[in-house]
Order: structure tokens, then sequence, then C-alpha cells
């Protein structure tokens, strides 16, 4: 079965279309801090535009009720926690049929003993390297034996591996770790909102090229 693939930090209504019909499974827009930020206007412009295609919101300090509101005015279909939310705030979401992906974000070995845990309630883990100040879109990639020691310990449970991935280093990732959803942003990007339509088609056919057999 092909990895599924997420394009995320979008902004314009033109990447969104591209990315939709290049093949992604899932849009991401960001509501966290960063320099991806979109209000909730342009939030439903970006849904509008993405023909049907899962759009999740990626979401810092944001309460359940916050998340909750922004689902409500701008149609997202999933909620990417990045912030101090708990397994039973990921379970309400779950609930109010938001698929929830749940983060771990990883510095040293010893962070990946918080990936057990977050597989309660959550549809995936996303695992990505930990960049003080930085809640993703980076360009920092995750060490590969510490990415594929990940997906060992979330066996029987989707993974989403984001961090540094571009259409020239994705096919190693595919093939070291076996993510089931890779998640990419700053490595197709001319700056940061701004993603390349070329870049975009090469890291959907990179991904569909190597992804895994079984």
């Amino acid at each position: 079965m092909a990895v599924k693939i997420k394009i995320c930090g979008l902004m314009r209504a033109e990447d969104v279309a591209t990315s939709a019909a290049a093949g992604a499974a899932y849009l991401g827009v960001v509501f966290a801090e960063g320099p991806r930020t979109v209000t909730m206007k342009l939030a439903r412009e970006l849904v509008a535009a993405a023909s049907g295609v899962p759009v999740v919101g990626v979401f810092g300090r944001q309460t359940v009720e916050d998340i909750l509101q922004i689902r409500e005015s701008t149609g997202l279909s999933g909620a990417q926690l990045h912030g101090p939310h708990s397994q039973l705030d990921a379970q309400r979401l779950r609930a109010e049929g938001l698929e929830v992906w749940r983060v771990v974000r990883i510095a040293v070995p010893s962070d990946l003993d918080l990936l057990v845990p977050t597989m309660a309630d959550s549809d995936a883990v996303l695992v990505e390297p930990r960049i003080p100040g930085a809640l993703g879109g980076s360009g920092m990639s995750l060490d590969l034996a510490v990415a594929r020691e990940a997906r060992n310990r979330l066996a029987g449970h989707p993974m989403v591996l984001a961090g540094g991935l571009t259409p020239a280093t994705v096919a190693e990732a595919l093939a070291f770790i076996r993510p089931d959803i890779v998640d990419v942003s700053s490595g197709i990007e001319r700056r940061p909102g701004l993603k390349d339509p070329d870049k975009i088609l090469n890291f959907v056919e990179a991904v569909f090229a190597h992804s895994p057999i079984s």
C-alpha cells in the first residue's frame, strides 16, 4: 500500500489545489505560532479549495474549545496536537468527529518513551525532531536510527514522519523507517508558506515510486 502524504503549511489556494490534484491524502494549515500561521478566513478558503481532501489543523496552545470553534468556522477534518494536550483532550476531539494526530518531538533517545502513551486516543502519532522555538517546519531531519526505533515502538499504530523531508531524501526515509504517512512543508517551498509546484509533484512522485510494497 502506498505511503500517504500530508502537505502542510499551506497558505495559498493554488498550492492546495496542486497538492490535492497531485495525490496528497491530507493537507495541513497551521494555527500554531510561526511563519505559516493562517487566519480562520484564509483557512476557510483553503478548505474550500481542497476538493474534499481532508484538511488538518496544526495546533499549539489552543484549548479543545478553541479547536472545536475553529473546526466549526473552517471545516477542518482533523487536529494535529503540538501543544500540551492530554489524552482526555484527544479523546474529546475524536468524540466530536475530528481525526486526531498526537505529536512526539524527539531530541534525545529518552524522548522515545513518550511514544507509547500517545497511542491512546489518537488516530496517528506524528514523530518529528524537537527544535527549540519551532513547532515543525524547521527543515531539520530526525536521525534515521532514532526514527526507526520510533517506528518499532509504534508497531501496529499509524506513524507520521515529519522533519526535513524533501523530494531527494524521502526515498531513503521510506526504505529505512517505513512510516504510514509522510508530512512535508519546508522541503517543497520557495519560502515559508509559498510552495513550489514542481517540488510538490516531485515529492509525491518520489513517495509513490518508493513506497514499500508491504
